[in-house]
């Protein structure tokens, strides 16, 4: 029986949590945009010299800024947009083709109940989390 993109949501966080697992995603965009943006203010109030400080420390600021603070992933998986969201739902569907359930209960005692599962799951959804978002992974001690 089919289960909706939301069920599966809670399925993936229920899982991702369980696991202890946090991501850190990489705002590489918003680190460039914050260097050429310092850059084109040093250059306004320095001319050349201005540019090449500004750069710098927009550079430094951006690169800060880029190594990204860890968040626990099923905060992550729940502020993805729909299309993404059905994305990992399509993935996950693949692995639970052969599974019989009858309602999201079932299924998640199936998952939770099988380790080949529970290691196919999280193998997709750290794959996901890698190709999509550019985030490194990190489990609880």
């Amino acid at each position: 029986m089919p289960i909706d993109i939301d069920g599966m949501m809670q399925l993936l966080c229920h899982l991702s949590e369980e696991r202890g697992m946090k991501a850190a995603v990489k705002h590489s965009g918003r680190g460039a945009l914050l260097a050429g943006a310092t850059a084109f203010v040093g250059g306004l109030m320095g001319g050349p010299p201005g540019i090449a400080v500004g750069g710098a420390f927009g550079g430094l600021l951006g690169a800060w800024m880029t190594t990204g603070q860890f968040r626990p992933v099923p905060q992550i998986l729940m502020e993805l947009p729909p299309t993404e969201q059905q994305k990992l739902y399509d993935e996950a569907m693949i692995i639970l083709r052969n599974l019989d359930w009858t309602d999201l209960a079932q299924l998640t005692a199936l998952v939770m109940g099988s380790a080949s599962v529970q290691q196919q799951l999280t193998a997709m959804l750290v794959n996901y989390l890698s190709r999509e978002l550019r985030a490194e992974i990190q489990y609880k001690e």
